[in-house]
C-alpha cells in the first residue's frame, strides 16, 4: 500500500517540510535510499547521507538542522527510530495473515483452540494445550501436554514448547526456540556415575516477550523459571532452570545465564555475557559484552565490564593498564637489571 507524507505525518503526530503529497510504499536505509521508500535519521554520524538519499521520506529529529539543501521531504518527529517501529507495525498490520487450521496439523480433541488462530501444517498440539485468541502457531511448531498460549502471540516455524509451560500474550517466539527443555541437573552417586535429577517445574512467560531464534529456556527443577512482562532475548541465549529475569530486560545475543540467577528488571545485557549460578542482579543495570559475572550486583542502575566483571570505572583503568603490560614487563626487566648492578657494585665495595 502506498502512504503519503501527509497521512504518516498524522499518524506520528510529525510535522512536514517538504511535498505532503509524496507518497512511499517501502522502506529503506538512508545510504540505500531509493524513490518511493521512507527511510529516518538518528544516528548524527549518518547525517551526511541524507543530502545524497534517493529516499522520498526521511524521518528526523524535531531539532535537527540541515547544514545544506535536503531534496527528501522531511517529517519531524521526537524520536525518529520510534516512529519508524511504529510505521513498520502500520505496514505488518496491512499484510494478508494466514487463517485456520491446515488439514496437515495433528490437534489433540482435548485442546482448546480460541478465535482466528492459524496452525500450520505439521505442527502438533499435544492433550490439553490451550491457545488463546489471534495466535499463530507456524508449520512444524510442538506443543508438548498441557501447554498454555495467550492471545496475539506468535509462534514461528520449529519451535518447541515442552509439557506444562505458560506463554502470555502477545509474545514472539522466533524459529527453533526451545522452551522448557530440562534443566542441567546432575548428582554423582558413590560409584562416580552422573545420576539425572528430575526437573519438575515449568517455563513461565509473561506478556509482551520476544525469544529470538534458537534461543533455550530450560524449565525449573522445583518450580518455574520465569521471564517478566516485556523481556526481550536475542538468539542463541542460554537461560538456565530456575532463571527469574524482571521487567524489560534485554539481553544479546550468544548470553548465558546460569541456573537460579536473579536478573532485575531494566537491565541491559551486550552479547556474549555468561554468569555463574546463584547470583542476584539489580534493576538498571548495564553489561558490557564479553563480560562474565561471578558475584551479586547490588547497585541499581551500575555499569560492569570485564571478566570478571567490575565497575566500569575500574574495568577501563585496569584496561589502561593491561594494554601496557609488555612496556611495563620491559621496564621492570631493566629496573631488575640495574638493581643487581648496582648491589653488585655496593658489595666491591
Amino acid at each position: 500500500m502506498e502512504f503519503s507524507a501527509q497521512q504518516l505525518a498524522n499518524v506520528l503526530n510529525g510535522t512536514i517540510e517538504g511535498d505532503a503529497s509524496v507518497k512511499v510504499s517501502n522502506f529503506s536505509k538512508i545510504e540505500e535510499g531509493k524513490p518511493n521508500t521512507i527511510t529516518f535519521l538518528s544516528n548524527p554520524k549518518y547525517e551526511h547521507y541524507i543530502y545524497t538519499t534517493k529516499a522520498d521520506i526521511v524521518l528526523v529529529n524535531k531539532d535537527f538542522k540541515p547544514k545544506q539543501a535536503i531534496s527528501a521531504t522531511l517529517i519531524r518527529v521526537n524520536d525518529p527510530y520510534m516512529a519508524l517501529a511504529t510505521l513498520l507495525k502500520l505496514s505488518e498490520s496491512h499484510k494478508q495473515n494466514p487463517v485456520g487450521i491446515n488439514p496437515l496439523a495433528f490437534v489433540s480433541k482435548t485442546a482448546k483452540i480460541g478465535k482466528n488462530v492459524y496452525i500450520g501444517a505439521f505442527a502438533y498440539i499435544a492433550d490439553n494445550v490451550t491457545i488463546d485468541n489471534d495466535t499463530y502457531i507456524y508449520p512444524n511448531c510442538y506443543l508438548g501436554p498441557d501447554v498454555s498460549v495467550g492471545s496475539n502471540t506468535i509462534i514461528y516455524p520449529h519451535v518447541t514448547i515442552y509439557r506444562e509451560c505458560v506463554i502470555g500474550d502477545r509474545c514472539i517466539l522466533h524459529a527453533s526456540c526451545v522452551i522448557g527443555a530440562d534443566g542441567f541437573g546432575f548428582a554423582r552417586d558413590e560409584n562416580g556415575k552422573y545420576v539425572k535429577m528430575p526437573q519438575n517445574g515449568n517455563v513461565i512467560l509473561q506478556d509482551d516477550i520476544e525469544v529470538g531464534a534458537s534461543t533455550t529456556i530450560d524449565r525449573g527443577s522445583m518450580g518455574p523459571t520465569v521471564i517478566s512482562r516485556g523481556v526481550k532475548l536475542d538468539n542463541q541465549i542460554q537461560i538456565a532452570h530456575n532463571v527469574e529475569i524482571g521487567e524489560n530486560t534485554v539481553m544479546a545475543a550468544c548470553t548465558g545465564i546460569s541456573g537460579s540467577t536473579k536478573i532485575g528488571k531494566d537491565c541491559v545485557f551486550a552479547g556474549k555475557i555468561g554468569s555463574v549460578g546463584h547470583i542476584s542482579i539489580a534493576d538498571n543495570v548495564i553489561i558490557a559484552g564479553g563480560s562474565n559475572l561471578t558475584k551479586n550486583i547490588t547497585e541499581k542502575g551500575s555499569i560492569y565490564q570485564g571478566s570478571p566483571a567490575i565497575p566500569i570505572g575500574k574495568a577501563k583503568r585496569s584496561y589502561a593498564v593491561f594494554k601496557n603490560l609488555p612496556e611495563l614487563q620491559q621496564t621492570v626487566y631493566e629496573l631488575q637489571k640495574e638493581i643487581k648492578e648496582l648491589k653488585a657494585l655496593i658489595n666491591n665495595k
